[in-house]
């Protein structure tokens, strides 16, 4: 075993970037937060199912700032990343609650966020 390690420098996240988000699972949970009519869970299971929901809201709205970034100025998409990203930044700024409406209040938060990075993703549409 070796008592070296090399510290990656990556001041603008552009490792992170060039990895595709693993969409699929967290789709999932979100559409099983959502549909949750009374899931009857500990307290510690709903802070847990809390915490995947905020990691990955961070992750997705860090690719949409960076996908609304390399935007013109002039883009009305990119002014719409930055509302939903400022409702993002305090949405996560509340504290964690081991309740099913705090889950669900980050699933729907997931769920806006991969709303607004697809439309940055896609092709504008073509004027008419």
């Amino acid at each position: 075993m070796s008592d070296t390690y090399t510290v990656l420098h990556d001041p603008h996240g552009l490792a992170a970037a060039e990895l595709p988000l693993d969409r699929a699972p967290y789709e999932a949970l979100v559409t099983a937060v959502l549909a949750w009519k009374d899931p009857n869970l500990t307290p510690r299971d709903y802070e847990q199912i809390v915490l995947q929901l905020t990691g990955h809201a961070r992750t997705v709205a860090a690719d949409v700032q960076r996908h609304a970034a390399t935007l013109p100025k002039n883009d009305g998409r990119g002014a719409l990343a930055e509302v939903v990203l400022r409702e993002a930044t305090g949405r996560l700024s509340a504290p964690i609650q081991g309740t099913a409406r705090c889950a669900q209040n980050r699933a729907r938060l997931v769920r806006a966020l991969y709303e607004r990075l697809d439309c940055l993703t896609e092709p504008p549409p073509a004027a008419t």
